[in-house]
């Protein structure tokens, strides 16, 4: 069937005001913009949720319906759908991870996980037994997906989560995540040049991709462990989002009104150095120009040492205060024990 599916989120039913959620907590209002979204491994389920705490669920086959509105605790960064397609995964700003049914499209969500910093991703291994979860403090997490409680590995200092993670020294670095071990480091300052290593650029939150006009490209060595640079593609804007398909083929989102969406294809076994197509996607020319959404996720440093030791010492001079006042009233109680001892005249 080639007919389009069109849902509009706007007439989608909507918590009331001031209702308690699930975590007992008023509801504030919110937009209908979508934040997160993802389709399960065969394709048969879309699930997305948007800035107004709704986690909507489709069916995709035979036809394109909507299964269930859920609401959420927090507003959302990432989700996923497991391989089984019996649960979706909802990473929030809070840093909790909640999973939601989908045998029981109305059931509550059930919190699985937690972290003390905002969460950026979250992901799951092919088979489903191991969930990955990255926060803003510069780590991914690695847990048992049936008893999240048990961490496998931490893979540190990486700032996205994603097959391939970047980190904010301007390198590219390949992890094995069962163990935590890093198994191969790339410096993209080498390839990059300048604008990899710019200061406005490092921030521990904002994928490369986001930041700089140009696709890298590299293949993994499975057998040496590495990875090897092929190409790059250069962009006339800044790049929004990437993605593969089974086939190859690239998919390139950009910053750009007029040829948003790009693919590239490779041709008679050449790199994918030749545009094949170019399509206009309405809906994103808003965005163009529009403020990012990324700009309130920094991580800030600071130093607060200075401030501790000063109100170390303040406790210690409470502590000296203390005793010694504990000491003179021993002293005064003494000294009036021996006057009422002494004998009258």
């Amino acid at each position: 069937d080639e007919s389009l599916f069109v849902y509009d989120c706007s007439s989608a039913e909507k918590q009331p005001l001031g209702e308690k959620g699930q975590d007992g907590k008023g509801t504030d209002k919110g937009s209908d913009d979508i934040l997160a979204f993802a389709f399960s491994p065969s394709g048969d389920y879309f699930a997305l949720t948007d800035n107004n705490k709704r986690l909507i669920l489709f069916r995709t086959k035979p036809s394109w319906e909507c299964v269930s509105v859920r609401f959420v605790n927090r507003r959302c960064t990432s989700l996923v759908v497991t391989a089984a397609e019996d649960k979706i995964f909802v990473a929030d700003k809070s840093g909790d991870v909640y999973s939601y049914s989908i045998t029981e499209p109305q059931a509550d969500g059930k919190l699985e996980l937690g972290h003390v910093s905002l969460l950026l991703d979250v992901a799951l291994s092919p088979d489903d037994r191991y969930i990955l979860t990255a926060d803003r403090d510069e780590k991914i997490r690695v847990s048992l997906t049936k008893a999240p409680y048990s961490i496998v590995s931490y893979l540190l200092v990486v700032i996205h989560l994603c097959p391939l993670p970047c980190v904010q020294d301007s390198t590219l670095r390949l992890w094995e995540y069962k163990s935590g071990e890093e198994v191969h480091c790339c410096q993209l300052s080498a390839i990059c040049g300048s604008q990899a290593t710019k200061p406005e650029q490092v921030c521990p939150c904002v994928p490369v991709l986001l930041l700089i006009p140009t696709v890298y490209i590299f293949q993994l060595d499975a057998t040496a462990q590495q990875l090897v640079y092929k190409q790059q593609i250069p962009l006339k804007h800044k790049g929004w989002d990437i993605a593969f398909e089974e086939t190859g083929d690239l998919w390139i989102l950009q910053e750009d009104k007029e040829a948003p969406l790009l693919l590239y294809r490779a041709c008679d076994g050449q790199p994918l150095g030749e545009l094949t197509a170019v399509f206009l996607l309405c809906p994103t020319a808003g965005f163009v120009g529009a403020e990012s959404y990324y700009s309130h996720l920094y991580k800030a440093s600071f130093d607060n040492m200075d401030e501790y030791l000063q109100r170390k010492e303040e406790r210690l001079q409470q502590q000296k205060k203390k005793k010694q006042d504990l000491q003179h009233g021993s002293s005064g109680q003494a000294k009036k024990k021996m006057k009422t001892e002494e004998p009258s005249l």
